[in-house]
């Protein structure tokens, strides 16, 4: 049996330009499903995503939704961290960069005591990544 994770990101009508932008750094499928394609009959959120994911053909995966007006939601501080981890330090480093564009820098990537490239960054989403290679 095999166990995966994928990270569900909660946002307030910005769930499409997140998961267009991860698409863009890391590549893959982007699928939306709206609320209005579900039977929402509030023109106000017809057209927010209800479910949305990217996946690409190394691996990576999120998943995405706009929590919906009824539901109480908060962007928060530092709930949570999303990691990516591989093998190759330029294609991480590619990552992360992309990762950065319009973000904050919380540890740069480079050489590290416990891993031979890590870096942190916040997105302009205000998403926590933090990137390592393995080994």
């Amino acid at each position: 049996m095999s166990v995966h994770v994928t990270p569900h990101l909660n946002f307030r009508g910005e769930a499409r330009e997140a998961l267009e932008f991860y698409r863009s750094v890391f590549g893959g499928e982007l699928a939306v499903t709206t609320y209005g394609e579900m039977g929402s009959t509030d023109p106000a959120e017809a057209g927010l995503v209800v479910w949305g994911q990217v996946a690409a053909p190394n691996g990576f995966r999120v998943m995405a939704y706009d929590a919906p007006a009824a539901r109480p939601w908060s962007r928060g501080e530092d709930p949570f961290f999303v990691s990516v981890r591989g093998t190759g330090a330029e294609e991480l480093a590619g990552l992360w960069a992309g990762l950065a564009e319009g973000g904050t820098v919380v540890q740069p990537f480079g050489p590290s005591a416990w891993a031979a490239a890590y870096g942190m960054v916040r997105d302009r989403f205000g998403i926590t990544w933090v990137l390592d290679v393995l080994g």
